[in-house]
């Protein structure tokens, strides 16, 4: 352990010491999504006081507790992910019935929003014990909060789309129809694939999130007609863990007002930025606008 989280763990145990965390209790502790600095000093605290701690991989989370030097016996950590969930949260329970607070932890972020963890919490719940949550990381907000989406229509969040090419392209035809925020997740291999299939949204922006808070992190907006292209340019691009934010769909001007914003926008400003900030404004074509832009010129 680096001098540099034997402090942390010094400040830990001064900011949430004093915090009563009951027996009995399973704590969902969000982790860091790629920086290990990303951890909060009661994340700290609750996994160096927890009796075991639950795990999508417990080699995994053997490493993450190393790091904070919070090394623990394999005994105390459980495997709780996807492929047994069900089963072993009866696991948790046994010894959340003899008293002991269990934490939970995915690979990376928040449990149970898109990894493993929400059938454990259910389960828990469902047989009477408490349910703490720790605040802290998640890809989702990461990437909401750099996107420069103003939320007004709110989001949602879908998580990963079908592999399956004609599947995939149902789902995005039915995210053509949403006009809230769309949040998505994809790996690596799989995000030429996601590209082409959200390029038929056209001028819509989409905000692309690759390896987030780590090293090469890299957050660029482009249109969905774009994407592709925009990920062949470099290889690098192709790197990593995504998340994509599908901007909300613009609300539609009323008649004339494209034109209107144009003929205030023109005098001040070259003629394709003026377009580009009228399409966003007013949601209506860039192309169409390209062209009453040109016609006013003319006039």
């Amino acid at each position: 352990m680096s001098a540099s989280f034997a402090k942390a763990l010094e400040a830990a145990r001064d900011a949430a010491g004093s915090q009563n965390n009951p027996t009995s209790t399973l704590y969902v502790v969000a982790t860091p999504i790629g920086n290990l600095a990303d951890i909060s000093l009661r994340a700290l605290h609750v996994l160096g006081q927890v009796d075991a701690v639950a795990c999508e991989d417990t080699r995994h989370t053997q490493q993450l507790l190393r790091a904070y030097g919070l090394d623990r016996p394999g005994s105390q950590l459980l495997a709780v992910h996807q492929h047994n969930e069900a089963e072993a949260a009866q696991t948790v329970i046994a010894r959340l019935a003899q008293g002991e607070r269990v934490a939970y932890v995915s690979d990376a972020g928040t449990p149970a929003i898109s990894d493993p963890g929400a059938r454990l919490v259910a389960a828990v719940r469902l047989a009477g014990f408490r349910v703490l949550p720790l605040p802290g990381a998640s890809s989702v907000t990461t990437a909401l909060s750099a996107s420069g989406m103003t939320g007004e229509n709110g989001f949602v969040f879908t998580g990963f789309l079908p592999s399956k090419s004609g599947e995939r392209q149902q789902a995005v035809q039915s995210l053509a129809q949403e006009s809230r925020a769309v949040v998505l997740l994809e790996a690596p291999h799989r995000i030429e694939a996601l590209a082409q299939a959200l390029s038929v949204l056209g001028e819509r922006r989409v905000t692309v999130g690759r390896e987030l808070t780590k090293q090469f992190e890299q957050i660029e907006s482009v249109e969905a007609q774009a994407l592709p292209a925009w990920l062949a340019e470099k290889p690098d691009r192709q790197r990593g863990e995504f998340v994509l934010v599908l901007h909300d769909a613009p609300v539609a001007a009323s008649e004339g007002e494209g034109l209107r914003v144009l003929q205030v926008l023109l005098p001040e400003l070259p003629l394709k930025t003026a377009v580009k900030l009228a399409a966003e404004i007013t949601g209506e074509s860039k192309n169409e606008l390209y062209d009453k832009a040109l016609a006013l010129k003319k006039g």
